[in-house]
């Protein structure tokens, strides 16, 4: 699993005597509040009807009986997982989390102690209707509660019901809840076995009685509650926002212009200038990738601001570049030069001749690149732009208090179990995201599944690479990568030997504008590449230090870096536009140095270390490589004047 990333103060707060979330140390009732030690980045947001329901399902599923009691505030904590997980914090507690499992490709919930103890000791359902349980003997109860598993001998009934990796929680004879985790053995095996381990607990602790609760007894909650006793800190942080809008667009002669994108941290800036400006422009880049309930919302936003809006359209441009450049990875997403970052530059140079000042809903809690980013920056990519984040210092709940005060009109997507709005194919997404896809847009999942597959097809890979979501990784996370083995998924394209002789190469480049930022450089050959012929002959090393692992090799320049992949893929990041896409080319010739390489020897005499041999027909490059590059300047196959971009 990922690690906690902290990229701000951790800013939710619980008042027990009002019973509801608040953003500070104090209450706008005039209470202290407890500090919640939610998992960072806390960028915690509110759950709507659609995913108070879709957790009772899944509550229902395993455990017969709902999580989440009519009129509850919910909030969701979206935590770093291998694929999609969120926590459930209900009355100043997380009782829970909900994780999408890959490898089961389904969601489970894992309770924690304050979660069971509302299904099995406040709960007035009879205990006989609730599953998966375990009751274990009294003399069992301290050592689980100082962190043992549970073990067999010391289990006294279980429900028969429970399966293998199955949640469970375990109970004192008196139904009072001692720890939660999963089953290691079915239900009547735990009962009947005399020996092994039954239960791998992950909460646990001493039973407590009863439920000794503090919190106020309030039990209809509404956001509108929510928005009072947060009201002193939104008007301070609207505030200090206001002021940033006219000190910048005052110290700047320049058009204003918002960049819209659909979703809410973009209308809360909208919301938020049209408090402060009269004048301004709204610019939309559709990256051809958008939801259609994105698209009628931003003319739904324009028409309500009643602001022009400045649009510009990718149109086709994915699917007319997809078969040159692959699908889309995280680490290779040349889909945001190619949909994004064109439309944005066309329609900055089209609509501002001189420039403009763009407000962006940019937050630090979104990413590690964003966390570092000013409040007011120059588009490194978009030289004729300037932009500035009013919200940089807000979490997602600021933003949607924000909204539910002013009765903006958010993208009903948030509503349907999408908790980001961008690209519907965007490999950033979550494997639950796309099973999500398949529900809502039934059509959009269908065409990029069956592209997916006929790509697999071509590149030698099972309907299992695209089935478990594989596509989105050039290099797969390691527990990633296990489950991959587990499941015998073989995940490095096969070489196309007959098509490696054509080697034509497409490359983007740009500012991403994605959450990892920085100047990149993506490209692509037509065909797979041999990763074992390319380290044999160590003709990378004259590119940089090199590293490989299955299918893929890292390249360093410094602080530059470059990646080259079996799929054909390689991609580029360095500190300006020019480093990259040299860094970029360099890499490209010498793949092509290695495929295509006969053995002529002129690398070998101008080598300045003699670190090149020729070796059964090939060039072959050697430890004492001090990547100067020299050889691939000299070298016939490539020719070395293009590297001077």
């Amino acid at each position: 699993m990922s690690k906690p990333l902290y990229l701000g103060k951790l800013q939710l707060y619980w008042c027990r005597s009002c019973n509801l979330p608040v953003l500070g140390e104090n209450c706008n009732c005039g209470s202290d509040t407890d500090n919640l030690e939610v998992t960072p980045p806390g960028d915690v947001r509110p759950a709507f009807k659609y995913d108070i329901d879709f957790i009772n399902s899944i509550s229902i599923k395993q455990f017969n009986t709902p999580l989440i009691s009519t009129g509850k505030i919910v909030l969701l904590n979206k935590i770093p997982s291998e694929d999609r997980m969120e926590e459930i914090i209900v009355d100043g507690e997380i009782i829970g989390s909900i994780r999408y499992e890959i490898e089961d490709l389904k969601w489970k919930l894992l309770l924690r102690l304050s979660g069971a103890r509302k299904l099995f000791q406040y709960n007035k359902q009879d205990k006989s209707d609730i599953k998966s349980w375990v009751i274990i003997d009294d003399s069992a109860v301290k050592p689980i509660a100082n962190g043992a598993n549970a073990l067999s001998p010391g289990i006294i009934d279980a429900d028969y019901g429970i399966v293998k990796e199955d949640e469970v929680v375990v109970l004192t004879p008196e139904n009072k809840v001692v720890a939660t985790g999963r089953a290691k053995m079915t239900g009547n095996k735990m009962v009947e076995s005399s020996r092994g381990e039954a239960v791998k607990t992950r909460w646990r602790d001493l039973p407590i009685s009863d439920n000794s609760s503090t919190l106020s007894d309030r039990t209809m909650q509404t956001w509108s509650d929510v928005q009072d006793v947060n009201k002193h800190i939104m008007d301070d942080y609207i505030e200090r926002a206001h002021s940033f809008i006219k000190n910048v667009s005052a110290s700047y002669n320049l058009p204003v212009s918002v960049s819209y994108s659909g979703g809410k941290d973009s209308l809360a800036v909208l919301q938020l200038v049209s408090e402060c400006l009269n004048d301004f422009t709204i610019i939309f880049a559709d990256t051809g990738l958008e939801f259609p309930e994105t698209v009628e919302n931003t003319y739904m936003a324009a028409d309500k601001y009643n602001q022009d809006l400045k649009t510009e359209s990718a149109g086709n441009a994915f699917w007319e570049s997809v078969d040159n450049f692959g699908p889309p990875s995280i680490e290779v997403r040349w889909c945001c030069k190619v949909c994004k970052l064109g439309p944005i530059t066309r329609l900055i140079e089209n609509n501002f001749e001189n420039g403009c000042l763009t407000f962006i809903g940019q937050r630090k809690y979104e990413s590690s690149s964003r966390a570092r980013s000013k409040n007011v920056w120059k588009n490194p990519w978009v030289n004729n732009q300037i932009a500035a984040s009013p919200i940089q210092n807000w979490t997602a709940l600021h933003v949607w208090l924000y909204l539910f005060k002013t009765n903006a009109p958010y993208n009903p997507l948030y509503e349907k179990g999408f908790d980001r709005i961008g690209c519907w194919l965007c490999p950033s997404a979550s494997l639950a995201d796309f099973k999500r896809l398949k529900n809502t847009h039934p059509e959009m999942e269908k065409q990029l599944k069956d592209y997916l597959l006929d790509y697999a097809n071509r590149m030698g890979l099972s309907k299992d690479w695209v089935k478990y979501g594989l596509w989105r990784w050039k290099k797969l996370p390691p527990n990633i990568a296990k489950m991959a083995e587990r499941k015998s998924i073989d995940t490095v394209p096969k070489s196309n030997m007959e098509n490696q002789n054509k080697l034509t190469f497409s490359m983007t480049s740009g500012y991403s504008p994605c959450k990892s930022g920085g100047i990149v450089a993506e490209g692509s050959f037509e065909t797979t590449i041999d990763m074992e012929l390319i380290k044999d002959t160590g003709l990378l090393l004259p590119v940089g230090s090199v590293s490989y692992i299955d299918g893929a090799a890292s390249i360093f320049s410094n602080k530059d870096s470059v990646h080259v992949f079996a799929s054909g893929n390689i991609t580029s990041r360095g500190g300006t536009q020019k480093k990259t896409k040299k860094l970029m080319k360099k890499a490209e010739f010498s793949v092509r140095r290695a495929l295509k390489c006969s053995g002529c020897g002129v690398c070998v005499a101008h080598c300045p270390n003699n670190a090149i041999q020729i070796k059964s027909g090939t060039a072959v490059v050697g430890d004492d490589c001090t990547h100067c590059s020299e050889c691939i300047r000299v070298c016939p196959v490539v020719k070395y004047k293009d590297l001077t971009v």
